[in-house]
């Protein structure tokens, strides 16, 4: 049986999640480093392939709960959450439903 939509869209995130984590250090956690790639890859569109470091801190740091220099998954979640609803926002303003 072939996964939904949905459920393929869960699988993407956590196998993107992992893709770009473990490569400076924790293998269970996207470093600074590895979180700008992987907002330049998988994100340039929507970002405008910003390549502003300071923009890459500030998602950092709004992003990194306990502060520990590093996102986990769920605040990678977070951060895909709100990135889905700002969208769903535009595109809903874009069609004139505000």
């Amino acid at each position: 049986m072939q996964p939904s939509n949905l459920e393929s869209a869960m699988q993407m995130l956590i196998k993107t999640f992992h893709k770009y984590s473990g490569k400076e250090g924790d293998k269970y956690t996207l470093s600074r480093g590895e979180l700008k790639e992987l907002l330049l890859e998988e994100l340039g569109t929507y970002l405008g392939n910003s390549r502003d470091n300071e923009a890459v801190e500030k998602v950092m740091n709004d992003l990194d709960a306990n502060n520990d220099g590093e996102v986990d998954f769920t605040e990678f979640i977070i951060l895909m959450g709100a990135l889905t609803v700002a969208c769903n926002d535009f595109f809903l303003e874009k069609r004139g439903k505000f």
